[in-house]
Formats: structure tokens, sequence, C-alpha cells
């Protein structure tokens, strides 16, 4: 059996993957060793930048139509229970509010709001995506077992359930197997960092008159300011099913701490109780050879600011252009190179990111005192402590857009270098930049289209302003070198404004490689760095 891609996993990384890869024609084999798909919320929002990419991929309405309803609010609050009035309550946009901010303005922000959607949810959305793809096989009960590879290609067995072990042969094999991934073990490649922090429960529960029921009002978390514990609940997108995440010491005690915290008389059933680990690593390495790393297989973060999958949806778009160019012939060899150059900066970055929103949470959860309840003005003083921090701190939490989008591909061997020291790539908002490296922002054009809309699946020459210049040295250099390149007439002056160059060269993940006023007079070294065939960019 032969595939050109064997994706081991089919969480959202690997299904992504998949997706992406499909969609650009590349043959490709998914498996996961579980026989049916994720049954808890591992996760349960997909920030701005996955929800662009999954507009790019086509199906950001099919994700936000199987989420949480878009009138929904995604408030975040602080409380001594559930039937208290809050200690501390971040408004926060819903989806419809959002998308109706951005419709109305045009300065270059995100084109997608976040969406919550529970992992239990977007699974299987995804994988039913996927198998309609004529050029995907996806096979769930089926492990990998081992693998090697030689200059040319992949060997893998591979087991499936109540069948003899079997072999493929892929040109590339992609692990998106999670943080105790085979391949990565296999590969001999270690994780770095700070492991093994704290381990907590995650139950899951059903109580369908808890979200119309709430005193306070309607939101998506809900911290409990009792500690030690700290109870954290947080809303699944049906609206009927809750999770809480507590350093309890049994199973059976996590129901005792959710009836606690509603703190009201409500029918509820708990459905589930695991135990997980915190952990803040980062692979040594994104991969060796013609094997590769995404997701939580090469970096592990404390969900805490939702990091973890959305990192890895980032992972799979950068990688899967670059496999679908490489197996086209016009992809150079730094182009797989480029993969962990620039995501592994992004996964330590993310690391640093869930470090610092754990460590925040961790100072308006210190400030408690054991008089919190107490109608005395000790006990006033120690609730209005915790909710200032909690104010201050929470935000490292909810207003990271600079984090989640506003990422630079630093020292990036396939974009063009520009002189200078660039926007800071770790400012937590998000301000809008074409420095080469970065994220395309998003413009509204005068037909009221989105330029990102407007971009097809390879690279794109923008020529704004009504610029004269002669692009036609590096149009001839794309065509050379076989790689696809569209070239736009873009009229609308905002964009001009924004942009603040007459011409960008963006590549298919929507990431400037070059920008200026004049055609590059080393057109072709432009075009053999961004297509992966230049040992040097100068």
């Amino acid at each position: 059996m032969e595939t050109q891609v064997l994706i081991v996993g089919a969480g959202p990384v690997g299904l992504t993957l998949a997706l992406d890869l499909g969609r650009r024609g590349v043959r490709c084999t998914l498996i996961e060793r579980n026989a049916t798909a994720i049954q808890l919320p591992k996760m349960e929002r997909c920030n701005a930048r996955t929800m662009e990419i999954y507009r790019r991929l086509g199906i950001s309405e099919r994700v936000r139509d199987a989420g949480l309803p878009r009138n929904a609010p995604m408030d975040v609050f602080l409380a001594l229970s559930i039937a208290d009035s809050p200690l501390a309550h971040l408004p926060c946009p819903s989806v419809a509010e959002a998308t109706a901010e951005i419709a109305a303005r045009n300065d270059g922000g995100l084109l997608e709001p976040y969406q919550l959607i529970s992992q239990y949810t977007l699974e299987p959305l995804l994988r039913s995506i996927v198998e309609t793809l004529p050029s995907v096989n996806v096979r769930f009960g089926c492990e990998l077992i081992a693998f090697n590879q030689d200059a040319n290609s992949v060997t893998a067995v591979l087991q499936a359930q109540d069948a003899a072990e079997e072999t493929i042969r892929a040109s590339y094999l992609v692990g998106c197997d999670g943080g105790s991934s085979t391949v990565r073990k296999q590969l001999g490649i270690q994780l770095q960092g700070e492991g093994n922090i704290r381990k907590l429960r995650q139950a899951l529960f059903r109580c369908d008159d808890l979200y119309e029921r709430i005193p306070m009002g309607k939101g998506r978390h809900y911290h409990i300011a009792e500690g030690p514990l700290f109870p954290f609940l947080i809303l699944q997108d049906s609206t009927r099913h809750w999770t809480l995440h507590a350093a309890a010491s049994s199973d059976g005690e996590m129901a005792d701490i959710f009836k606690k915290s509603l703190a009201m008389p409500i029918a509820f059933e708990m459905l589930s109780v695991n135990e997980w680990t915190q952990h803040l690593l980062c692979a040594e390495k994104y991969g060796e050879g013609r094997v590769f790393l995404a997701g939580d297989a090469a970096h592990l973060v404390i969900p805490t600011g939702g990091l973890g999958m959305n990192t890895g949806v980032g992972d799979a778009v950068d990688l899967s252009w670059k496999l679908a160019a490489t197996m086209a012939g016009w992809g150079g060899q730094q182009l797989l190179a480029s993969y962990e150059a620039e995501r592994r900066p992004i996964g330590l970055r993310n690391v640093k990111a869930s470090r610092a929103a754990m460590t925040g949470r961790m100072g308006w959860r210190a400030a408690h005192s054991p008089n919190v309840r107490d109608n005395t003005p000790e006990g006033a003083a120690t609730r209005a402590r915790m909710a200032a921090l909690f104010d201050l701190e929470q935000r490292k939490v909810t207003e990271i857009s600079g984090i989640e989008a506003g990422y630079r591909y630093v020292n990036s061997p396939i974009v063009w270098p520009q002189e200078g020291e660039g926007p800071d790539p770790d400012n937590p908002s998000y301000i809008p930049t074409t420095w080469p490296g970065a994220r395309l922002p998003h413009v509204w054009l005068s037909d009221g289209v989105a330029l990102h809309d407007r971009l097809g699946p390879g690279y794109s020459l923008l020529r704004l302003g009504g610029t004269q210049a002669n692009t036609s040295s590096l149009e001839r250099a794309f065509g050379e070198i076989g790689a696809p390149l569209e070239v736009l007439e873009i009229a609308a002056e905002r964009a001009r404004e924004i942009y603040q160059y007459d011409m960008l060269l963006v590549r298919p993940d929507l990431h400037v490689v070059w920008r200026g006023n004049q055609a590059p007079q080393d057109a072709e070294k432009v075009a053999l760095a961004a297509t992966g065939r230049a040992l040097t960019r100068n």
C-alpha cells in the first residue's frame, strides 16, 4: 500500500492537515488508533486565527453552525458560586456582535471572531468533511506500530483492530498523535520545558436547566473563588453540558464540587471524569528527515489562553502547502526545512504565553483568604482584592489577539529579509503589519468582499494604489520555477493605506514574503527564496 502523506492522529490538527492536503489534491492516509472520535471536550474554542484558516478552507460557517449559537454571550465571571452575584465580570462580545463589529470596521484587524465549539463536536464535523475528499483515506481503529525512513520514503507498520499487521509506504509521515506521540518517541526527540506541573481532574456534566437559570447571567467561563480547589466551570457548545476542572482527590469528589459550586437545587448528571497533567513543553525538534511533528506531539501548553489546539492548526496549515509544493516539484529543499524554523519559535512563544496566563491566574487565587465570605470589612477587602487581580490577570487569557494572530515568522529562510527589527512579534495586542513574515492583515474591498477571499491557493502578488511598476521579472521567475502565482490589481485606496506599500508578495498561507514600492531588482532571488530553492536569502 502506498500514499503520499501518512498522517498519524485524527484530532483537529491531523484532520485540518488532511483537509488542506486533500483540497490540494495530495493523496493522504489518515489513521487514528481509537475506533471513534473523541468523546471529551478537551478544547472548547477555535480562536480568531483558526477561524480565518477554516474560512480559507471553506468550512467556517459549518463550524459556527455546529458550535455555540452566534448570539450567546462569551462573558467570563468570578463568583463565590453560580448562585451568587459576581465578584468580577468581564464582558466579551458574542460571535454575532463581534462579526457586526468586524463588518463595520476596515482597520486591518481580524477577519473572523472566535467560536466556542467543543472538541467532541468539532472532530466529527471535520471528519465528515475530510471523508468526502477523494484523495484522503481515513482509517479509525488503526494504530502506528513502527516506522523507518530512507532518503526517498517512509515505511510504516500499521495495526488495524482485529487484523494482521500491514505495511504502508509514504513519501512523508506527520505525527499529529498527541502529547504521548509514538512518532516523536520513535524519533528520539525530547520535550523541553516544565513537565508534570500539576494534576487536575476534568469532569463532564449534563445539566439541562443551568444555562437559563444562572442568576449572574450567561457566559462561557465561571471561576469559583473558593480555595484551595478553585473550581472552574466551562460551558460547552450545547449549553446543556459543562466541564469542571478541579484538583480533586478522587473522581467521586468531582460531583460534590460541582454541586457545591452551583449552590442551588438543580438536577445534573456526571458523565465522565478524567485526570490530566499540566505541562509547558516544546519539542527540541519538529521532525527529522521525512517525518514531522505537529500539534500536541510538538508542544504541550496549559489550556489557559486556549493556545493548544489552535497552535496545532497553525502548524497544520504551515506544513500542508509546503508538503504539497514539494511533491508537486516546485518546492525546494528549504521549504520543508522552514517548517521547524517557523513553527518551533511560535511553539516556544505560545508556551511562554500560556505560562504567563497561568501565573496570572495563580496571582488572583493567591489573594484568597478564608474570610472571603465574611460580611465584614476584612471579607469585603478580600473580595475586592481578588476581583481587581482577576480583572487584570484574566485579560492575559481573553485579550491576546496578538498571540493568536499577530505571530510573525522571524528569520524564516523563505521570507525575504527587511532591514530593521520589525514590530514586536510577542505583543499580546494585534497590530496590523505587512512586515515580511507576518500574516496579511484583513481588508474589506470596495465591493464588500474581504481581500483574503480573493486570494487563491498559490502565491499572490498584490499590486496596490494603481502602481505602474513592472513586475514581469518576478512573474517570470515564478513561472520558470513552476510555482503558482496570481497577480491581483487592488484598486481600493484603503488597502494601500493599511498595507503601506505598493506591492506585496503573499504565500499560500497568507503570510507576507516580500513588500516594496518598486519591483525587486533581484526578482529571481526573491522567487527562489520564497519557494525554498535558495540556500540563503541574500
